[in-house]
């Protein structure tokens, strides 16, 4: 295998780049609602010290985004990017309807990059990603800048939905 570009720096995006606190209210109450959490990732504040990270990474690595959040959200997220002034990249989505768990689904789609590129890191605030990651063979940094959520956690890897 020639690896011949860049290599890679993929971030995550909830609570790695962009605050959920202001829509977690939506996955807390039961039913939860989907529809309105991600109908507000558009209002999304940045998060400073992942934004920092990801346009520092961009001077020496190729920027990519691995999120949980399902296609359905492609549009809302990449003006959400672009709103926010981050480098442009590649965005890996959940397909729609593949509710695994996020360590499963981040994983598979790692190692199917990592088979053709260096990964430099993987930035991620889920401790299961990062764990999996890690275990896979990938360097991680774990965004630990943003309040956890036990809603968000059971999202990411209960229901498999972010």
């Amino acid at each position: 295998m020639t690896r011949t570009r860049r290599p890679l720096a993929i971030f995550d995006l909830d609570n790695t780049l962009a605050s959920t606190a202001h829509r977690q209210r939506f996955l807390e109450g039961r039913p939860r609602d989907w529809a309105a959490f991600f109908a507000a990732a558009p209002q999304d504040p940045p998060l400073a010290e992942g934004v920092v990270l990801c346009r520092e990474a961009v001077e020496e690595c190729e920027v990519m985004y691995l999120t949980g959040r399902p296609e359905r959200c492609r549009r809302d997220t990449v003006a959400w990017l672009a709103a926010h002034a981050l480098p442009d990249g590649t965005l890996h989505m959940r397909r729609d309807r593949d509710f695994r768990p996020a360590r499963v689904t981040k994983v598979e789609i790692l190692r199917r990059l990592g088979r053709e590129r260096e990964i430099r890191m993987l930035v991620d605030d889920d401790e299961l990603v990062c764990d999996a990651a890690e275990a896979a063979g990938f360097t991680v940094v774990r965004a630990r800048w943003a309040a956890t959520s036990e809603a968000l956690t059971d999202a990411q890897e209960k229901l498999g939905r972010t």
